[in-house]
Formats: structure tokens, C-alpha cells, sequence
């Protein structure tokens, strides 16, 4: 039997069946959408196979049964029947420029109606959409499915530009009421995205829309399963260290106890063979980083973030919860749940390993501005944790924060130090890779942070000396416990309690305490 190709980059259904490339069957997903309801709204960050659904579904509705001998759909589907399918995208295209996102809808709308055979007969580009699935509905008898792709790019790509983002999303506005006014000549309807516009803002009108974003049945709609790395893609895992793949790439999750990873990541693994940060290096979160250090919010939260429901689908051109746009482009996900009378709280964190570094990374680059000091004092981390060296550490961390340039930290108060000043540190660690877990939990309490390296298990607490004065981090760390948990761990543990000086703008406090030892 030939070996299958990895279909890296490859959005298009007919080529990956035709061609021999691996395929992760998703129509079992598909048909209960289809016999479900009728239109559907779906929200996955970049690169997850948003456009390969479309397409596979765009396949389906056209009837072409070849390309689905072998898929669960194909026993289950009436192939007499064939349905006009019409597919927006918005995957490329200059959306910053004036009448970019109106040229680029007319360019698609001509293409579609010259297809078809069909003049056409509006000014207004949903007019002209409208009377396109009118006619196609009329000369063929059956109504059309309409799909549209990366339906939210046109604003996302102009967050820089406020005024560019609002006249691309009152112009999508236009398009998208369509959906409603179409609908008697409408079979089905899929949008997907990013980001998920409030209904107010984009969709006004259009409150037909089932949003299957959260919905624990599709979950797995998207992105790849463990059980299908073992299935499918059995022979590339051999001779890769599976705990070290789920680590780096695996623990996105849209709720339910399924968790998926990144399509791309994982093919790009399975050809190189090398672990690196191939999903995070596609996209600059530059407009990201930037957000979060005008907020303030300290690296430090970011792997312990509640949110809820409307939160998480609280997102305009003039109003981004930091929240939401963190879990919709796939830097966070969801950790746990929390449901209280009426409302459900998710616990938000990195997905991954691949995420928590290369974020990291971006954000102690914007802290520290100095390139050559920053990888100097990256490249000693490890080496002195696994030395257990812990005055070169001292020596190190103190590095860390003369490197800060002071107008960081001047608008910050005395409140708000001990987050900066612990979101430096964090940064470092996460960046270097380190297995870290954020406020580790025990019955008598939270460390700020947990690091697992070497065997040996350092639990850290940081504190601002104006605030709690001298000695007060190991204090806490000793009276509290923190370390009772660790009581049978085969390596050492230790207690690293750390303090921080708003006048002085640096550390002034460094302990260093084996437990049980």
C-alpha cells in the first residue's frame, strides 16, 4: 500500500480525496448539522480547518458521491438530489484600503453569476447576492446552500484602523442580512470565523443563526483528536515521543472532555520531525501584545482567567474584552467550568505548550526591549535550575528586571507592582519552555507559581515589599504549606520566595528553602 501525503496547506476536499492525502473523516459532524437545523454560525481560531469543511460541505450539496465513497456520510445521503451551493470567502483580499472590501465582494458576486448563467439585476451588492440565490433557486428548483468563509477578516485585519473596521463591518452587515432574507430559497447556510461579532453589531436582523461555537457536540468539528493521531495518522508517530506531542500541541477545547490539536502543528511535525512552534510563527500577535500591555494585564493571569458566556462573545470594533479575544484566536481555551445558579464561568489557560511559550516570548519582548540581554538571560535559565545553582538564579533574576526600561513600570501604582514585576519573571520561565503551573492549588492554598524541571519541584511566591514587607514571600510559602502536597515526590522541592521594591524598581528579596529534605 502506497504511503498517504500529509496534506499540508491543502483546503480543498476534491484534491485530498483525488490525491491520496490523509483524511480525518469530519461528516459524521456534517450530516447531524445538515438534519439538525439550517443555518449555523461556527467560530475556530487560524488554520484549523474551517475551509476544508466548507469545501467537503460544498462537495456534498453539489452531489458528488465519488469523493465520499468510504465516509460515514455516504450510506446516509440522498445523492439524486443536488443543490446550487454558493461560497463567499474572505481568506485573502486588502481590506485596509478604501473600496478593497466592496471590490472584492463584487469580484466574487460576478464570478458566482457569470457560473451560473445569471445577469445581474441589483445596484447594491446584497441585492445583487439576494436575486442570485432567488434565480438559482427558480431555474434549478432546489434552494441553495450558501457558505461563507473567514466572514469577520474584513474587520479583523482593520483593528488597527477603527474607522476602516467599522465601515468593512457595516458594509458585511448588508451581506450577512441576506441570510435572512433569503431564507425561503435557502437550504442551508454556514458562516464561519475567528471572532464572533455581537448580533447586534454585524448580524442585526439576522437572529436565525445557531451558533454551534460552545456547543459540546461539535467540539471536535474542528482540529484533530487523539484518537485520530492513533487511527489515522498511526504510522508518522512512530518514533515521536507521544507525551511530548500532546504537551507542545495538543489541548484546545470548545467544552466537553474532548480536547484537539491544530491541524497544521501537527502536519508540519509529522514532516519535519522537529518540535517547534510551527501554528504560532504563521501570525505576528502584534496587535495582541499590544493590547495586553496598554490593559496592563500581567502574563502572569493569563493561565488563570475566568470568563463568561456573554464575555466570551463580547467582541466589536469598539469594545474587545480581553477575554474574548484571547480564547477566539486560540492563545487561551477552556480549562474547566464553573456553572452557578443561571450563568456558566469558564476557566480560561494556554492550550499548549507551543502557546505559552511562543506568547511569552512576544510579550518579554515587548518588556524587555534589549534583544542581546534578553536571549543572554533566557540561555542561563535552565542550566541553573537543573544545577539546583540558586545564587547564580538570584544573580539571574535580578538580570531579569534591571533590563526593564523605568518608563514600563511609571504609570504603574504600588498596587500593581508585585503583577509587573511577577509577569517579568513568569515571561522568562514560560518563554524558556519550563512545565509552569500557575497558582498551584493545595488544600491550604495558591503559590504564585509552580515549576517542574530537573525532578525537583520549586514552588515560587512574589510579593512588594511596601506592601507586605521583608520576608513575608517565604513566610507565606512556609506558613501556609504550600510544599505538604509535594511530601512524596521523588525529587527535592523548594520554597523561592521572591520580593520586589516599588521604590527601588528591583529585587531586594531572594530565599531559597529546601522542604523535607
Amino acid at each position: 500500500m502506497a504511503a498517504q501525503r500529509l496534506p499540508i496547506g491543502i483546503q480543498t476536499f476534491r484534491e485530498i480525496r483525488e490525491e491520496g492525502y490523509y483524511y480525518v473523516d469530519k461528516t459524521p459532524h456534517i450530516h447531524k448539522l445538515i438534519e439538525g437545523a439550517k443555518h449555523y454560525f461556527l467560530s475556530r481560531p487560524r488554520r484549523f480547518g474551517k475551509s476544508l469543511l466548507l469545501d467537503t460541505i460544498k462537495e456534498l450539496f453539489e452531489g458528488n458521491e465519488r469523493l465520499f465513497q468510504g465516509l460515514v456520510i455516504h450510506e446516509h445521503w440522498d445523492w439524486s438530489v443536488r443543490h446550487p451551493t454558493l461560497r463567499l470567502s474572505f481568506a485573502v483580499g486588502d481590506f485596509k484600503e478604501p473600496g478593497g472590501l466592496a471590490g472584492h465582494i463584487s469580484d466574487q458576486l460576478m464570478t458566482l453569476e457569470t457560473a451560473a448563467g445569471i445577469t445581474a439585476r441589483r445596484s447594491t451588492l446584497g441585492g445583487r447576492l439576494l436575486h442570485l440565490i432567488s434565480e438559482l433557486h427558480r431555474e434549478t428548483g432546489q434552494p441553495v446552500a450558501l457558505l461563507v468563509d473567514e466572514y469577520d477578516k474584513p474587520i479583523l485585519d482593520a483593528l488597527d484602523a477603527p474607522e476602516v473596521a467599522r465601515r468593512n463591518r457595516d458594509m458585511l452587515r448588508g451581506i450577512y442580512s441576506v441570510i435572512k432574507d433569503a431564507d425561503e430559497h435557502l437550504r442551508f447556510s454556514f458562516l464561519t470565523g475567528v471572532s464572533k461579532f455581537s448580533k447586534v453589531s454585524l448580524f442585526s436582523g439576522v437572529n436565525n443563526l445557531l451558533d454551534i461555537t460552545l456547543d459540546p457536540e461539535n467540539a471536535t468539528i474542528c482540529g484533530y483528536t487523539e484518537e485520530d493521531l492513533e487511527q489515522v495518522f498511526g504510522r508518522e508517530l512512530e518514533g515521536l515521543d507521544k507525551a511530548r506531542v500532546r504537551d507542545w500541541y495538543n489541548g484546545y477545547c470548545w467544552r466537553g472532555d474532548k480536547r484537539v490539536y491544530n491541524p497544521f502543528d501537527i502536519l508540519l511535525l509529522f514532516k519535519r520531525r522537529e518540535f517547534s512552534p510551527w501554528w504560532f510563527e504563521t501570525g505576528t500577535p502584534t496587535f495582541l501584545v499590544d493590547l495586553l500591555t496598554s490593559r496592563r494585564v500581567p502574563s502572569l493571569a493569563l493561565d488563570s482567567l475566568i470568563a463568561g458566556d456573554s464575555l466570551l462573545s463580547k467582541f466589536d470594533v469598539d469594545d474587545i474584552a480581553t477575554e474574548a479575544l484571547l480564547f477566539q484566536t486560540g492563545y487561551l481555551t477552556i480549562t474547566g467550568e464553573v456553572d452557578q445558579p443561571g450563568k456558566r464561568f469558564y476557566r480560561l489557560g494556554f492550550p499548549n505548550l507551543e502557546v505559552r511559550q511562543g506568547l511569552n516570548d512576544h510579550l518579554l519582548a515587548w518588556m524587555v526591549r534589549n534583544h542581546s540581554h534578553r536571549e543572554a538571560n533566557s540561555a542561563k535559565l535552565i542550566p541553573l535550575l537543573i544545577a539546583e545553582d540558586f545564587q547564580g538564579l538570584e544573580t539571574l533574576v535580578s538580570a531579569f528586571y534591571a533590563s526593564i526600561p523605568s518608563e514600563w513600570l511609571s504609570n504603574n501604582t504600588i498596587a500593581n507592582y508585585e503583577g509587573c514585576y511577577a509577569s517579568i519573571f513568569y515571561s522568562y520561565f514560560a518563554a524558556a519552555g519550563l512545565d509552569i503551573t500557575i497558582e498551584d492549588s493545595s488544600i491550604k492554598g495558591r503559590a504564585d507559581m509552580c515549576v517542574h524541571v530537573g525532578g525537583n519541584v520549586l514552588l515560587f511566591e512574589f510579593k512588594v515589599v511596601e506592601q507586605a514587607g521583608i520576608g513575608s514571600a517565604m513566610a507565606q510559602l512556609r506558613e501556609k504549606g504550600y510544599a505538604d502536597k509535594y511530601a512524596s515526590a521523588d525529587g527535592k522541592v523548594y520554597l523561592v520566595g521572591v520580593e520586589f521594591s516599588s521604590e527601588a524598581r528591583s529585587v531586594v528579596g531572594f530565599e531559597v528553602e529546601s522542604v523535607g529534605q
